[in-house]
């Protein structure tokens, strides 16, 4: 089984702040100025973005750019992201001249043990992403009092009622400054600062993770259709509870 990963005390925000973040302290702001108080005045040099170069990715990456290009980003290479994304992270990357990326790789040993083949994802998708995604964040997250995400409630699902602000099960703030952001918001956005879309979106993917749990969304689907499509999971786990994943 994979082991539940312990966090230092020190990374978690103080009291009062959990409080004051917590009892609404960002309802109506603009949220390019909330970025900047938290980015800035609350947790300076202890937030960082942790972004999927996604479909929807750069308006966040640009945000965050805007205020402090020095902001820690990091990016989950799990070892079986199409071509298209990784040209697209280092592209955004240079664009925006973002100067602290993080790429993050799976555990060697722990692919060995559970995936010597590459074939976990079709037999047990939630312990790949397990060891593929959720196990080298939380040690990714290390130092880090708080993250920031690029979730959205019109994703649906599990995201439907996502609050601006949250504290994780880790005790860490977590950031969804997008949360009410709508796929028009996006996109005016993104055209109004000239963002380069994800290579994959004009094939059709709304949504882009993994390469073999990935497909093109079809009309009428909801954006994270093609997210393991056929199954019923709808999310990699990172945004779940860390209770271990074990072997079937």
């Amino acid at each position: 089984p994979a082991p539940a990963m312990p966090h230092n005390q020190t990374d978690q925000p103080p009291h009062d702040t959990l409080v004051a973040l917590r009892s609404g302290t960002y309802a109506g702001w603009d949220t390019r100025d909330m970025l900047a108080d938290l980015l800035l005045r609350i947790f300076p040099r202890r937030i960082a973005l942790v972004s999927s170069f996604g479909t929807d990715s750069a308006a966040l990456l640009h945000l965050v750019a805007s205020i402090d290009a020095a902001t820690p980003v990091i990016f989950l290479n799990t070892g079986k992201l199409f071509a298209e994304t990784l040209r697209y992270q280092q592209d955004l990357t240079r664009r925006l001249g973002m100067a602290d990326i993080r790429v993050v790789h799976p555990s060697p040993r722990a692919l060995a043990a559970s995936d010597p083949d590459g074939t976990l994802w079709d037999s047990n998708p939630d312990l790949c992403c397990w060891h593929r995604k959720v196990e080298p964040l939380d040690g990714a997250l290390d130092g880090f009092a708080a993250w920031i995400t690029g979730r959205k409630r019109f994703q649906g699902g599990l995201r439907a009622t996502l609050p601006r602000v949250e504290q994780d099960v880790d005790g860490r703030i977590k950031v969804n400054p997008l949360a009410d952001w709508t796929e028009s918001d996006l996109l005016r956005y993104m055209e109004s600062h000239d963002l380069p879309q994800h290579p994959l979106k004009a094939r059709g993917f709304r949504s882009v993770g993994c390469a073999p749990c990935s497909r093109a969304s079809v009309p009428g689907e909801a954006s994270r259709d093609g997210r393991w499509s056929g199954r019923s999971k709808t999310e990699c786990g990172i945004h779940l509870s860390r209770a271990p994943v074990h072997a079937s």
